[in-house]
């Protein structure tokens, strides 16, 4: 099977075309200097989006899309040409190229509804990156990996092996993805591995935490007669659960589900969020401030 591509008019588009994350203090003028500045270097914005927190004394954040002419020859003299506007205004920005996906690595143990979502966004071409593995401590899901033509990891961890695994994920990963997907992987992320992908893990999980911790919550959650079940897509940090919420969505049940019928449900919830905190990841829609997300979807 050949690996996921953009069609060439798309890739073609997006050549020239680069991104912009800003955040800083607001104050009057951003726009104006950002808009100038990309003017007087020739470039075309395509499209823009911006929030502020509190237009007294809260911060302010914008994505920009842009097309310049020769991009890849004049990225760099761009940045150091914006790093004059960032110092005045106190930005924290990035510029990146639209054209270059972003490389991904995902963890999988045995449930397979999130790798499957992702796996089909991307044979279709509606996953803006390229899947550069697939890494699992257990071997269920091989056939199915591989079938993608990507390449299947199998890493088995226990509580003995869990330095020596973590070692040689490390080893497949650092310098080769760009971000790393938990898509359902159920074992701990050690501060160690976190400190390579800061803002770069993407996890996934039912949102009945922290109610129900531990195991068969959708059984905790029949049991309570709980009303509505969701899931949360996040950035991994060293709060177990507790990273920078990406997107999240709930949906209605009632009297009449069962248990199984409520993990059916929460299956099809984790799987969309995911596929969508993802992809906004990807293509940089995500700013993250302390411990919440701007994201401009």
């Amino acid at each position: 099977m050949t690996p996921n591509v953009f069609p060439k008019n798309q890739r073609d588009n997006l050549k020239n075309r680069a991104r912009m994350l800003v955040s800083c203090p607001d104050q009057p003028g951003i726009v104006a200097a950002v808009s100038r500045f990309l003017y007087e270097h020739g470039a075309n914005i395509v499209q823009s989006d911006q929030y502020t927190m509190d237009p007294e004394g809260g911060l302010f954040f914008i994505r920009i899309e842009f097309d310049l002419e020769n991009l890849d020859d004049r990225r760099e003299q761009l940045k150091t040409d914006f790093s004059v506007v960032a110092e005045q205004f106190q930005m924290k920005w990035s510029i990146n190229r639209a054209s270059r996906k972003k490389r991904l690595a995902i963890f999988v143990s045995k449930e397979d509804h999130a790798l499957l979502e992702l796996l089909w966004q991307w044979q279709a071409g509606d996953l803006e990156a390229d899947i550069a593995m697939v890494i699992s401590n257990h071997n269920d899901m091989r056939a199915l990996v591989e079938s993608f033509d990507i390449p299947y990891h199998h890493i088995p961890v226990t509580a003995e092996t869990k330095a020596e695994a973590e070692r040689r994920q490390l080893e497949l990963v650092l310098g080769k993805v760009d971000a790393v997907v938990l898509a359902r992987y159920m074992q701990i992320i050690t501060p160690k591995f976190i400190e390579h992908f800061p803002n770069r893990i993407i996890n996934i999980h039912h949102s009945f935490l922290p109610a129900f911790v531990g195991g068969k919550p959708y059984a905790q959650a029949y049991n309570r007669g709980v009303k509505i079940i969701g899931a949360t897509a996040h950035y991994v940090t060293e709060e177990l659960d507790g990273g920078p919420i990406i997107e999240q969505d709930v949906q209605r049940v009632s009297h009449r589900d069962n248990v199984d019928d409520l993990k059916r449900i929460g299956r099809h919830i984790e799987r969309t969020v995911l596929a969508r905190a993802v992809a906004w990841h990807v293509e940089d829609r995500v700013i993250v401030h302390g411990n919440k997300t701007v994201v401009f979807s």
